[in-house]
């Protein structure tokens, strides 16, 4: 059967209210879209707007007087970043929902190594909630603080790969510009050399995602655009 005329149809399952196997390719879209966007939204926030500013890396004096002089900001970025990890795993069912009629085993894999991801970053959560609780102690905290980043970081690595598939699926789909298909691709090959380049090079800066992200914001677009157009069966 070629792409262009995938018949959804044909992948119905038995109806169960609520549950994201049920959804049809156009709700599948629009929950998607809008859980990307808000991850967008919250994650900037959470890292750029509350968890970076607090913790000056390599002053564990002046990390401590930051934490404990706005809580209320640090665990905002915290709550943050548990959001985030809640709708990926949401974003990570619809887009099975959405690519399962092209390949039901590279949509499955992409929504479980997705999830896989999703709660790694609860794990790193986990060491500012502890960091924070070894706030008396600036020397002990600042360490436990900042293994955050590098725990999310190298956990990309996965995220990496689920784009990876994700992008494979659209660029086959038909129904779906190959363009972001490539453009998912570059961006996952960012999030994996970033990955890498935390785990194994000493000081190393996460940057190559931050430049090849466009096709992360490019599907959210498309997504809430033309996913409506999308069959309701």
């Amino acid at each position: 059967m070629k792409p262009s005329t995938l018949d959804y149809s044909k992948t119905e399952v038995p109806q169960r209210p609520m549950h994201f196997t049920t959804w049809s390719p156009r709700t599948a879209a629009i929950v998607a879209g809008v859980g990307l966007a808000g991850m967008a939204v919250l994650a900037v926030f959470a890292n750029f707007g509350a968890i970076v500013p607090l913790i000056a890396r390599g002053d564990a004096e002046q990390t401590a007087q930051n934490v404990s002089g706005a809580p209320f900001l640090f665990f905002a970025g915290v709550f943050g970043f548990f959001l985030v990890a809640l709708l990926d795993v949401i974003v990570a069912g619809a887009l099975y929902t959405l690519f399962r009629p092209v390949s039901r085993r590279v949509s499955a894999a992409a929504a479980w190594i997705r999830s896989a991801y999703a709660v790694l970053l609860v794990v790193a959560l986990s060491q500012l909630v502890i960091g924070f609780s070894l706030s008396g102690d600036p020397e002990a905290a600042l360490p436990v603080l900042e293994s955050f980043n590098t725990i999310w970081v190298i956990s990309q690595g996965l995220f990496g790969i689920s784009l990876l598939l994700v992008g494979y699926l659209a660029f086959r789909s038909g129904f779906v510009p190959k363009v972001f298909g490539v453009l998912l691709a570059i961006a996952g090959i960012g999030y994996l050399a970033d990955a890498v380049g935390m785990a194994f090079i000493h000081d190393f800066s996460a940057v190559f995602a931050q430049y090849l992200f466009v096709g992360e914001v490019a599907i959210i677009f498309w997504l809430l655009i033309a996913g409506r157009r999308l069959s309701t069966n």
